[in-house]
């Protein structure tokens, strides 16, 4: 294809020291075969105008920096073609549901505070001295937890709940996932912290099973499947406090 083609992205801008609300500015930058929305918003920073602002990082899909609404869906702006959008234009977005900053720059703080909750690191009651080795997992125990150790906080999943949206107080997709990543890992013994907070009305329990959040992962980590996983968790456990309120934990 021609660098000679052309196509039109059209980017919501918000100034606060000029806009009162998002407006919408329209750019056209070359259509080439290898470009995607991210390479065509570098284009407008670097010829067109030096004022857009926002993230962007490794553009490989690792970082999850570069997380847009690009018509209309949650989307890595370094994954979406150019061509794939032809003949155009392009609505380029800040992500829903957070607050913006700046042009496509989001506010993930709440996020950021959640995710501490969660504990996503291993707990363990007594560490082994180092002499003793490292902790050895089969594959089968390494398959129970990888999917949802591919999360790369892009917030992807949290732009398309449409629970985080009504309720801002929902723990969110990403951060119960990583929870889980933790739970079923053989080496971890923290299930029981983080029990109280993923049971909780904001927690799990929260999720009306939209399937939105997986639909827009990049990296297949099925955040729903992850909290429907952890309800069934949460149900046997809670039935067994009361059938067995002086059972062993």
């Amino acid at each position: 294809m021609p660098d000679t083609d052309r196509i039109v992205l059209q980017v919501a801008r918000y100034r606060p020291e000029q806009e009162t609300e998002p407006v919408r500015q329209s750019y056209e930058v070359p259509l080439r075969k290898e470009w995607t929305v991210l390479d065509g918003l570098n284009h407008i920073k670097d010829h067109l105008d030096g004022t857009l602002s926002y993230r962007w990082s490794c553009r490989m899909g690792i970082c999850g920096s570069c997380g847009m609404t690009v018509n209309g869906e949650p989307r890595l702006s370094c994954s979406v073609f150019l061509t794939d959008c032809a003949p155009g234009p392009v609505r380029v977005e800040p992500l829903n549901h957070f607050p913006v900053i700046r042009d496509l720059v989001v506010d993930i703080g709440d996020f950021m505070n959640k995710l501490p909750e969660v504990s996503p690191w291993i707990i363990r009651d007594d560490d082994k001295p180092l002499d003793e080795g490292e902790f050895l997992q089969t594959p089968d125990e390494m398959d129970a937890y990888k999917q949802y150790s591919m999360c790369i906080n892009c917030m992807l999943c949290y732009a398309a709940c449409p629970v985080y949206a009504l309720d801002p107080d929902f723990l969110g997709p990403a951060a119960i996932a990583l929870a889980q990543r933790y739970n079923l890992d053989p080496r971890d013994e923290g299930a029981e912290e983080r029990r109280d907070v993923l049971s909780a009305a904001s927690g799990v329990w929260a999720c009306t099973l939209v399937g939105e959040c997986t639909t827009a992962c990049p990296k297949g980590v099925d955040p729903a499947g992850a909290i429907q996983r952890y309800k069934l968790t949460a149900a046997t456990r809670s039935l067994k406090d009361l059938l067995w309120p002086w059972g062993a934990r």
